[in-house]
């Protein structure tokens, strides 16, 4: 298996373990995608991918109508999604993407994290060409009778990575092909469970098991900060 293989298994390990803070993610999605395309899924690609992650990731059906509505207003104020980069301790590379309704808190409270840690926030640009950035699909293997086939029929799609795990057939493609990928399984009638993106770097470094105790200590606490939506290293997980 490549390397998306390998990021995503490491990744799954590590998944946010409470449900609210999962929730709090797709809400300011559902946010940003109305604000941005209106509120009916039909019309609104983003939308429709949005909430197809959140029925994957168990959110209640009332939940997701509520922040449709509430994003719908135009009192609510809509989120910038902000990209920040810097080095945790021992030369590890982070991105760090937040969804935010005040830069100047976020701001702070990413700086802060780096600067407790031992870290250090970077400018831009300064670590994002070392992450790939990426588009992920999960679609249904009821609807797929051959993965080879599925293979060919994507090579047009410059589709990087595809294979069989046990949530569904996972597909890998540059970012830039996420709404041409969306629209071809939607003509084709296959299910997508989820989809997302992701920036899976393109070299990892290898630390003792006391070194990425010092980086897990910053990407934990990114991680708890509310305006956090992602957040990705080149620290070696296995």
């Amino acid at each position: 298996m490549g390397r998306a293989f390998e990021f995503r298994k490491a990744r799954k390990m590590k998944r946010w373990s409470a449900m609210a803070k999962t929730f709090t993610r797709i809400g300011k999605d559902i946010v940003m995608a109305v604000k941005e395309g209106g509120p009916n899924p039909d019309t609104n690609s983003r939308l429709r991918a949005v909430i197809q992650n959140a029925k994957a990731a168990n959110m209640p059906k009332d939940n997701i109508e509520r922040a449709i509505k509430k994003a719908s207003d135009k009192n609510t104020e809509n989120y910038k999604e902000v990209l920040f980069e810097g080095y945790a301790p021992h030369g590890i590379a982070v991105l760090v993407e937040t969804a935010t309704d005040n830069n100047n808190r976020t701001v702070a409270n990413v700086r802060a994290a780096f600067n407790k840690c031992n870290g250090n926030l970077g400018t831009s640009g300064s670590v994002v060409f070392m992450f790939d950035h990426t588009c992920n699909f999960t679609v249904n293997k009821e609807n797929v009778e051959d993965l080879e086939e599925l293979e060919l029929e994507l090579i047009d799609f410059e589709v990087e990575e595809i294979f069989d795990d046990e949530e569904g057939i996972i597909v890998y493609a540059p970012f830039e092909q996420f709404g041409s990928l969306q629209s071809y399984f939607e003509e084709n009638s296959i299910e997508i469970v989820s989809s997302g993106f992701e920036r899976i770097p393109t070299t990892t470094k290898a630390l003792s098991d006391e070194e990425k105790e010092d980086v897990d200590k910053l990407l934990e606490r990114l991680e708890e900060d509310d305006d956090v939506q992602n957040v990705y290293h080149s620290m070696q997980d296995s």
